[in-house]
């Protein structure tokens, strides 16, 4: 076997590699409906979850809890889903920026008890530069141990 043959092969094992290991960390679109079912079920896979600020009539952001100086990593806040479920999101860690400004939020992890545990948020912001068109933002919690 020639060695362009053996370099051809170990190119192509590590592009198999690379695509399972993407494919294994895929996760899907749900509603808070669905989350809590899959939690129920026993599955603790990370879903994606898109929804909108809980607003006022005068266009508040309502429900929103993030006291820095007594836990910087820990926020919450009220999310309304695109089937109008209204749900409580816990992300430990700080607040992100520009997120009262966002439009529309997509938050990533599991249902866990009376809340909806994100490890990753992404914001759709409006941009600052180009009116009508929308900045879009990725902040992730940092791993913790737990004992």
């Amino acid at each position: 076997m020639k060695k362009l043959h053996i370099i051809g092969l170990l190119v192509i094992a590590a592009a198999i590699t690379i695509i399972i290991s993407t494919a294994g960390d895929a996760s899907s679109y749900v509603n808070f409906v669905q989350a809590e079912s899959l939690a129920k079920n026993g599955e603790s896979d990370a879903v994606h979850v898109v929804g909108k600020l809980k607003k006022d009539p005068q266009g508040q952001i309502v429900g929103m809890n993030y006291q820095p100086q007594v836990d910087p990593n820990h926020f919450e806040f009220t999310l309304v889903d695109n089937d109008n479920r209204i749900e409580k999101v816990v992300y430990r860690a700080p607040k992100p920026q520009d997120f009262d400004r966002s439009e529309q939020i997509v938050v990533i992890g599991s249902m866990q008890g009376d809340h909806f545990q994100a490890d990753k948020i992404l914001l759709k912001c409006p941009s600052k530069y180009q009116d009508g068109k929308l900045e879009e933002k990725t902040y992730e919690a940092a791993k913790t141990a737990q004992l």
